[in-house]
């Protein structure tokens, strides 16, 4: 068993998650397809998180209790936490300046690489969280340890697995220039990642949450990554990444400001802690991932092309689907 959900609060277990997946989905569309919206979740929101967060900061380093005991300090104080929610932020801004093509960098074709850039600054994020975990099993002897917030985490071969995950997801980005508007700016598209890759970074994401945020994964590893991909799958063709970038955005900053949700509410849900699970799901990760390379290997000496520097899924029908929704710009004589 993955999660401490079933028994007599099942269904307030569940009415958290729904609340956050329906929640994530809700506000996506509304930054998606209004400039109002985009302002206020992307630019009002940060940066009254960031003036609440450094009034915290102040209040701990002159040892203020109200500071010291604050929700954010207490579970939200690792360099973690930061990296994430900033990292995706600047997700965030890049994805929309290509969307409305703002001024040069909005049509530039070397900016085609930002969403490349971006998530694999991410991903990598995540991948060192990983490993500093493994760092604790190898090199301290523990197979388990407490973070600055408290959380426990399993230690083992399962951050490795999913560390080496990590970096192949990467590299199963393909079409890094391939970046474009739609037509109607809602989305900014990115045809070449299909479902292939999809699934292969949740897989891997879920597991790393599973392993290094066990306090929240029911939320930032189950819902957080389902809400995105059902847009994706559904209504949304093409817009993946960006439908990513927003929820995670989203997400950090609510996390950020209001942990008590996920850490002491009646809506908090726990992994097992489970070493087998754990291993489990890592191992998982490392074969979707494998897979996930070894395919777009294939498609790559098939079609005779650099997967980087060219679309491999062209021809597949989310592919289609997505190119079919491109702005007409020509990118390579806009800069």
């Amino acid at each position: 068993m993955l999660f401490d959900v079933w028994g007599s609060d099942t269904l307030i277990h569940w009415a958290g998650w729904a609340m956050v997946f329906i929640g994530l989905i809700v506000l996506n569309e509304v930054g998606r397809r209004t400039k109002l919206g985009a302002a206020i979740i992307f630019g009002v929101a940060p940066l009254a998180m960031t003036i609440y967060c450094v009034a915290i900061a102040i209040g701990v380093s002159q040892g203020a209790e109200w500071a010291l005991t604050n929700p954010t300090h207490v579970y939200q104080n690792s360099w973690f936490h930061y990296a994430k929610v900033y990292a995706a932020l600047a997700g965030c801004w890049g994805f929309i300046a290509i969307k409305y093509q703002w001024g040069k960098i909005g049509k530039a074709h070397w900016f085609r690489a930002w969403p490349f850039v971006i998530v694999a600054i991410n991903i990598m994020i995540a991948v060192v969280s990983d490993f500093e975990s493994a760092y604790h099993f190898f090199v301290l002897g523990e197979s388990t340890w407490v973070t600055s917030e408290g959380a426990t985490q399993l230690a083992g071969w399962n951050n490795v697995f999913n560390g080496i995950a990590g970096i192949i997801n990467i590299f199963c980005m393909t079409g890094w220039w391939s970046v474009y508007a739609s037509e109607d700016q809602t989305d900014m598209l990115w045809p070449d990642m299909t479902w292939v890759y999809i699934i292969a970074y949740d897989i891997w994401n879920f597991c790393y949450t599973y392993n290094c945020l066990p306090t929240h994964s029911w939320f930032c590893g189950f819902a957080l990554l389902l809400a995105p991909t059902v847009a994706a799958f559904i209504w949304n063709k093409g817009g993946w990444i960006q439908n990513r970038a927003f929820t995670l955005a989203i997400w950090c900053m609510f996390a950020q400001v209001f942990p008590y949700f996920q850490e002491e509410s009646v809506f908090v849900t726990h992994s097992t802690l489970d070493p087998g699970a754990a291993t489990a799901v890592s191992i998982a990760a490392l074969i979707a991932n494998v897979a996930a390379i070894i395919y777009i290997a294939h498609r790559a000496k098939k079609l005779g092309r650099n997967p980087y520097k060219q679309d491999v899924f062209e021809g597949t029908s989310d592919w289609e689907k997505a190119t079919a929704r491109r702005a007409k710009v020509d990118y390579a004589h806009a800069e």
